[in-house]
């Protein structure tokens, strides 16, 4: 095993020092009374195919192959014998709720307020020793390293390199020694080189550039091949009351994490990734092209200057999964990681958390996925006064730069699922009142509508029924009559006279399973004078000329 001294260039040998420093802050004492493979992904996959949740795929297959199949299903794929190397390779093992249903132990329904649970629930942190770690079961520095060897593909039809797009960047901030941990494309180079987006805003980005500043290089390790709460950690989820972002993978997993230290660059990775690409960017910044590269909204994301990454060892267990994400998706976001599973959830665990800690009354928040992960936004609230919708929907704005449209509909409303809501658009929207436009507003960079613009022009949707009104039955959705009471009366007589009564209502109140009889017998009461109708088509007793219909107030009111 290579001395990081030995592998890293001299320019770089202030990295462990730093590193070292944060890492004896992170760890906590070894132990051992922790599974070290209850978070490994092949743990997951194989809970997976027990429930017929993923699509395996025996046959060999080809890496040029691997993208049409993925694409082409809306299922967990594993292919057995990738690439002439026969690799394993799991694709969209989190690209559903119901799959990240399994990985959080929960119900489908349950994933949201499990992911606020986790967030509130401090776990230990551990450090394991690289002998007892199972990403280092193989370890290759120096001369022993080729990337070439790894099952890097092509993803897109126009992407500048073959990628591997599952990479998790663990990284200790120079400044501060705390962790940051962040989701990130690597891009084929050479056999000891890899290309990188660091042009998109990032917290990585942030600390690369004030490394280059300084001259410095900047020490990371990218886990490929991890539990999906990892990835939600390390993309989707935000968490302002954290110091250190590795707690955050402790928590999401809701159980004590291990790490283990690299062993080129001595920065802490969880001990039971499949596999970890150890190394540094180099200090001379932004010079080499990299993408294009087919990005999350379903377009293209240019070629652009980025830094190189330089491998300095890679790491794996014996039996590595390999992993792999759908990303952009073309007109299918609803399939991809993002949009399917790991960022729709964080993205909604955190935004119900912060409206609610605004005083907001929301019942559901939801982004569907087939806009993209984060791109519309869906609330369902119990207003509180009439300025309620708009406020939420002007906060909103405020919070997520990435939320472009939001949708607000009342707690009656499913707002999953897409007929209802589609309906609440269609009935209770009109937009010289309901619709909010508000420019000059942070803008997502994927959005390919907004190129060239500094800011972005954002709408809102107040679906809500008018505030204060009182309900009345051109109010109320029209469903299936429900009979559910026992009979109280024997006459329609008996039925009116404990008050007004919508038809199916007198029905329930003399047992009818017909209702033929009870027209029959509102029409005995018509001839004899006695029948009378409120405004909301509720029959009654009264007076009124014999053989016609009463009415209690004036009916063009209702028009009018």
């Amino acid at each position: 095993m290579a001395n990081v001294n030995d592998v890293i260039p001299a320019k770089t040998k202030t990295a462990p020092e730093y590193v070292r420093a944060a890492a004896s802050k992170t760890a906590m004492a070894p132990r051992k009374d922790v599974d070290l493979d209850a978070f490994r992904l092949r743990r997951l996959v194989d809970k997976l195919v027990e429930l017929d949740k993923v699509e395996v795929h025996d046959e060999p297959v080809t890496l040029t192959q691997i993208s049409g199949i993925v694409e082409a299903s809306d299922r967990a794929i594993l292919f057995r014998r990738a690439g002439p190397e026969q690799f394993e390779i799991v694709a969209r093992a989190a690209g559903s709720r119901d799959r990240m249903a399994v990985a959080y132990g929960v119900t489908a329904d349950k994933v949201q307020q499990e992911v606020l649970r986790r967030a509130d629930t401090p776990q230990p942190i551990f450090d394991v020793p690289s002998k007892e770690a199972p990403v280092h079961q193989v370890v290759l520095t120096g001369k022993d390293i080729d990337l070439s060897k790894l099952p890097f593909y092509p993803h897109h039809q126009y992407d500048g390199s073959t990628y591997i797009n599952s990479g998790l960047d663990y990284v200790v901030n120079p400044e501060t020694g705390l962790m940051n941990v962040g989701a990130r494309r690597l891009s084929l180079r050479n056999r000891n080189e890899l290309g990188c987006n660091l042009t998109a805003p990032s917290d990585l980005r942030t600390l690369y550039r004030k490394c280059v500043a300084r001259g410095e290089p900047l020490a990371v390790s990218f886990t490929c091949g991890a539990w999906p709460t990892d990835l939600l950690a390390a993309a989707g989820m935000r968490a302002a009351h954290l110091k250190d972002e590795v707690e955050l993978v402790a928590r999401m997993r809701g159980a004590p994490l291990p790490l283990v230290r690299g062993v080129t660059n001595d920065v802490p990775v969880p001990a039971d990734a499949e596999m970890v690409l150890e190394g540094y960017f180099d200090a001379k910044g932004y010079h080499e092209p990299e993408g294009p590269y087919g990005e999350y909204m379903g377009y293209y994301g240019g070629m652009h200057l980025d830094p190189v990454f330089h491998v300095t060892a890679i790491c794996m267990r014996k039996d590595v999964m390999h992993q792999t994400l759908l990303n952009g998706a073309g007109k299918h976001l609803d399939r991809t990681d993002g949009g399917g599973g790991v960022f729709k959830d964080a993205g909604e665990a955190q935004l119900m958390r912060r409206l609610r800690g605004l005083g907001f009354d929301v019942v559901k928040v939801f982004f569907p996925g087939a806009a993209g992960a984060g791109h519309h936004l869906r609330v369902a609230m119990r207003p509180r006064h009439a300025a309620d919708a708009h406020a939420l929907i002007m906060t909103v704005f405020g919070l997520m730069a990435m939320i472009k449209h939001v949708f607000v509909v009342n707690d009656d409303i499913d707002v999953e699922d897409d007929h209802q809501m589609e309906w609440a658009m269609s009935t209770r929207f009109q937009a010289d009142k309901d619709l909010v436009v508000q420019s000059g507003l942070a803008r997502n960079p994927m959005d390919p509508s907004s190129f060239g613009q500094a800011t972005a022009t954002k709408a809102g949707f107040d679906c809500t029924t008018p505030f204060g009104r009182e309900p009345t039955v051109t109010t109320l959705g029209a469903t299936a009559p429900v009979f559910s009471e026992p009979a109280r009366f024997q006459t329609v007589r008996q039925a009116l006279q404990t008050g007004p009564m919508y038809f199916a209502k007198i029905m329930e109140g003399v047992g009818s399973d017909d209702g033929r009889e009870i027209a029959l017998a509102l029409d005995e009461l018509r001839g004899a004078g006695e029948l009378v109708r409120d405004l909301e088509g509720r029959y009654l007793l009264g007076k009124a000329e014999k053989g016609t219909t009463g009415i209690a107030g004036d009916i063009h009111d209702v028009y009018d």
